[in-house]
């Protein structure tokens, strides 16, 4: 028996913050999970989330949560209400769990996948004994990830709630041809990342060399569909999926975002050209 249960793969946490890496802050929310959980795989996601930018998170998390494997405890802490009214949830999701302040960062990851129940984290038992009003991460979200990677059920956290806060941004709506959406995200390359992902567009069955014309604010370029970033001529603007299956505007060997003033949270609308 001590031989099968030593065959077991180690569960996997992970972790996505603002926090940084100049201080203690991500070493103590490790110490603790392993405190709790000593067998626990811990991953980083980022910890380099720009300082209380929830969009970012959420971006982040969305993107890179589909390629753990199913039972993944995912924390993620951007955090700028921390020690107010509002709430620590658990999110269970169709593939993993989810820990985190209930601010919208969680549910793009969440509701790809499919949300299942929504908990508050209210027992105190699954928390750190003093918890400080200002550092939920490691007294209160680490310990209760912690207990969830080693058996602790969903359910057990605290009440289940129906209602919780949506994300910070408008989700995309689709009129015929044209698209309504937003910046999401400006990656390390300059590439415009929107919220709209390619399935809310199956329908129009893209294909390469299509036309479009893009407007972001008050700047208008005119883009090709294309499969990738080398498709593109050198300088020419492009729309393609990029590998987190959100739709993005890029410009060849160039900083996308700094041609055109780019910024995110400003409006995106694509229409057929």
């Amino acid at each position: 028996m001590a031989d099968h249960e030593d065959s077991k793969p180690s569960p996997i946490i992970s972790l996505l913050t603002d926090f940084g890496l100049m201080d203690p802050y991500v070493a103590e929310m490790k110490a603790v999970i392993l405190s709790t959980c000593p067998k626990a795989a811990i991953i980083d996601i980022s910890h380099l989330v720009e300082k209380f930018n929830i969009r970012m998170g959420a971006f982040l998390l969305a993107s890179a949560a589909p390629s753990f494997p199913a039972g993944s405890v995912h924390v993620a802490v951007v955090d700028p209400g921390v020690g107010s009214e509002r709430r620590p949830i658990v999110i269970e999701a169709r593939r993993n769990l989810y820990v985190g302040p209930d601010n919208g960062l969680l549910i793009p990851a969440a509701e790809a996948e499919g949300i299942l129940r929504v908990f508050e984290v209210a027992n105190h038992k699954l928390m750190r004994g003093d918890v400080s009003a200002t550092f939920h991460g490691r007294d209160i979200f680490a310990p209760v990830a912690a207990h969830l990677a080693c058996g602790v059920q969903p359910g057990d956290c605290g009440p289940e709630v129906s209602h919780y806060v949506k994300p910070p941004y408008t989700q995309p709506t689709l009129d015929g041809r044209k698209a309504f959406c937003e910046v999401f995200h400006i990656d390390g390359f300059g590439n415009i990342i929107t919220n709209l992902r390619s399935t809310h567009i199956s329908k129009w069955n893209l294909s390469a060399d299509q036309k479009f014309r893009i407007s972001l604010g008050n700047r208008r370029i005119s883009a090709r569909c294309v499969r990738t970033y080398s498709d593109l001529k050198k300088n020419e603007f492009g729309l393609l999926t990029g590998s987190h299956g959100f739709l993005e505007i890029a410009c060849r060997e160039e900083n996308a975002a700094k041609r055109i003033r780019a910024r995110t949270g400003i409006a995106v609308r694509i229409e057929g050209a």
